[in-house]
């Protein structure tokens, strides 16, 4: 019993990386926790004498899981209803070790690794989000040294050249997002139009179970205008009936610390319904990322209620 109890002592120390790691490869809370769960119960089988390192075996098991799942979910994305957008990660008030991996769990990010080969993707999650040295990377994944290599510069220069440039004053989005959630809500459209670059992009994600375009819109006014569409109360009154929310319930909308940055939530009877994570650059909002997928909403009411810090740091 005491070596069972050791075992799992041992795994519950390692769990929040472990997690960190398959949520950064999957873009997937629900899809993080299984194969979490999953390597959890191949650990008993594992002979203890032949493991030196136990936080670096487990990545290595949870990696190739991922990749695993990753491979059998990209199927199920491409017939997914409308663009498909990772699931939010509620990670708590900015600090400094929160701020330290802030960037690789932000949203336009993990966006870009939905781009890369399933290899790729791990390899620069391992190698950029947790700094593990190429070798241990290769143990990983079951490449070589140079193969690992390889992928993790390609990754990264397609990373470079895809990703949102953020503004470096982290203060700065969260007040452009005070201004951009005060526009919307106040219905000022010109308002909403000076806070977005004029090609600002809005990608919506609702799955086919709550409102949102199946396409993407490009143009600031474009964007402004189906912003307050949504924001009008006989929408909100649909989109509640939809959910099988109770129209009258009254949404309360804040500013939460979402995937690294500060995000626009709304919530009717303590139940997420539409998250707004608007992109800022250059003091502007270059992209809105708006998901209303009420799966994807599910794990900010479950971080919220129990009071973790998501974020699945080291």
């Amino acid at each position: 019993m005491a070596n069972e109890e050791e075992r799992d002592a041992v795994f519950q120390e390692h769990r929040a990386v472990l997690v960190g790691v398959a949520y950064r490869i999957l873009g997937s809370v629900a899809d993080a926790e299984d194969v979490v769960q999953e390597a959890w119960l191949r650990w008993p089988g594992v002979d203890a004498a032949k493991v030196e390192d136990a936080r670096a075996f487990l990545i290595r098991v949870t990696s190739r899981l991922a990749i695993d799942r990753l491979r059998r979910v990209r199927a199920r994305r491409e017939e997914y209803v409308g663009p498909w957008l990772p699931e939010p990660l509620r990670t708590g008030p900015d600090g400094a070790a929160q701020a330290e991996l802030a960037d690789s769990v932000e949203l336009a990010l993990l966006v870009v690794l939905e781009t890369l080969s399933p290899l790729e993707r791990a390899a620069f999650v391992l190698r950029e989000a947790f700094g593990l040295p190429y070798a241990e990377i290769a143990a990983a994944i079951g490449r070589s040294e140079p193969a690992v290599r390889q992928l993790a510069r390609r990754a990264r220069e397609h990373v470079q050249a895809r990703r949102p440039r953020f503004a470096v004053d982290r203060a700065e989005r969260r007040r452009v997002t005070e201004r951009f959630l005060a526009a919307a809500a106040g219905g000022d459209l010109d308002g909403l139009v000076a806070l977005l670059a004029p090609d600002a992009a809005l990608v919506g994600d609702g799955g086919g179970k709550a409102p949102a375009p199946l396409r993407v819109i490009r143009g600031a006014v474009k964007v402004a205008r189906f912003l307050l569409a949504i924001a009008k109360p006989e929408r909100a009154r649909r989109q509640l009936a939809l959910l099988g929310l109770p129209e009258s319930a009254a949404i309360a909308v804040e500013i939460d610390e979402v995937n690294g940055g500060p995000a626009i939530v709304g919530r009717a009877a303590g139940v997420p319904v539409v998250l707004i994570s608007p992109v800022v650059a250059d003091g502007l909002v270059t992209t809105v990322y708006l998901i209303a997928n009420p799966d994807k909403l599910a794990p900010l009411a479950m971080s919220r209620r129990d009071g973790r810090d998501a974020s699945a740091r080291t």
